[in-house]
């Protein structure tokens, strides 16, 4: 019983006092060597695993075998030295409940940049909060694809770390590993706080700079404040134009929430002059068929009008801002965007220059008598 060595030239398996390994490698002076922990367990049965680069780690385990087996416990064996990244996330992609997701394809990314920076061999014991804190590092510091000359987002770096964090949380429910090694790592600070919305003139710009079969969505998206997939997959059986409203189920809201939208008039007149196909009920469709996919669209008519760094789902920020300065209360509101919490709902309402410069005060020293 003790700890063991890898030789990283034939893979033979020595005690950590052996020098040298009958191949003829100098172990002590070797560097990148994997340890290993040999034991009996409580049925007299000899035991060994594969913990990792890290010799205090396998100090560790095996100090924590030996405490187990004076205390007549039985040994559970350290699952996360066998399994690999690349197969937990194998494992994790082939799930139905997650493949069903509509985020899955996001997902398949994420999965692939975390392959990348940690490693598809890399075993889950090696996978330590420190090892964390290097891929935050070097993943911050790469170029972002999306926006050029800047790099990757602090945004973007937490959901591959929640990506990981879920594949972890499903692996240990279905008792493919014992624990969850990055349950102390924490989200980075996020300056996610979006501060541009569009007057009155830049809409009516954008509109203009839009292509034909994107106007009624952007129009839609600027009044109602509904989601990006909300919209897109709008069918007519949702839409009650007569009593001027869009219904929601529960399966169709990110926060499985049934919700009801009331349509401003614009909005109401643009989707009464859409003409309703045999063939679909999809409300939304280009050249004769439905879509889901139009960034590249809507990026060019940003820039066409003028708008700098503005996203789709700025005119959601929009929407609730211009709800909120017509006067209507926080849970009308909060009612129509389908916001769970105030605290994420304040994160959408921008308090203007312009309203702070009409704030009333009350009298003073210099206005009194």
């Amino acid at each position: 019983m003790g700890l063991l060595v890898e030789c990283p030239g034939c893979r033979k398996r020595n005690s950590v006092r052996t020098d040298r390994c009958k191949c003829g490698l100098a172990l002590k002076k070797l560097g990148h060597k994997n340890y290993w922990i040999e034991y009996y367990d409580d049925v007299n049965k000899r035991r060994r695993e594969r913990i990792g680069p890290s010799k205090t780690a396998a100090d560790h385990r095996f100090r924590e075998v030996l405490k187990v087996r004076t205390e007549g416990r039985h040994i559970e064996k350290d699952l996360s030295a066998k399994l690999s990244l690349g197969e937990l996330f194998e494992w994790y992609k082939g799930l139905p409940d997650v493949k069903a997701k509509r985020s899955y394809s996001k997902d398949v990314s994420l999965i692939k940049n975390l392959e990348r920076l940690l490693g598809k061999t890399t075993k889950i014991k090696e996978i330590t909060p420190g090892r964390i804190e290097v891929y935050h590092s070097n993943r911050l510091a790469e170029p972002s694809p999306r926006h050029p000359g800047a790099t990757v987002r602090t945004s973007t770096v937490n959901k591959e770390i929640a990506c990981l964090a879920a594949a972890l949380n499903r692996a240990l429910r279905h008792h493919k590993l014992n624990a969850n090694p990055i349950t102390t790592i924490k989200k980075l600070p996020e300056d996610s706080v979006r501060m541009k919305v569009l007057s009155q003139e830049e809409f009516s710009k954008l509109i203009i700079c839009c292509p034909h079969y994107l106007r009624p969505i952007v129009i839609l998206a600027f009044y109602s404040g509904m989601r990006k997939s909300e919209i897109v997959f709008l069918t007519w059986k949702e839409v009650d134009l007569a009593k001027g409203f869009i219904r929601l189920n529960a399966d169709r809201t990110k926060t499985k929430v049934a919700r009801s939208i009331p349509l401003h008039p614009d909005v109401k007149f643009v989707l009464d002059q859409i003409p309703r196909p045999l063939h679909t009920d999809r409300v939304f469709l280009r050249h004769g068929k439905p879509f889901a996919f139009f960034e590249r669209a809507f990026r060019a008519a940003c820039k066409r009008a003028g708008l700098e760094d503005f996203t789709f789902h700025d005119l959601r920020h929009c929407a609730i801002n211009n709800l909120r300065l017509a006067g209507n209360d926080f849970f009308r509101i909060m009612a129509i965007s389908g916001h769970k919490t105030m605290s994420v709902f304040k994160r959408y309402n921008l308090v203007t220059e312009d309203e702070l410069s009409k704030v009333t005060w009350p009298a003073g020293l210099a206005t009194a008598g």
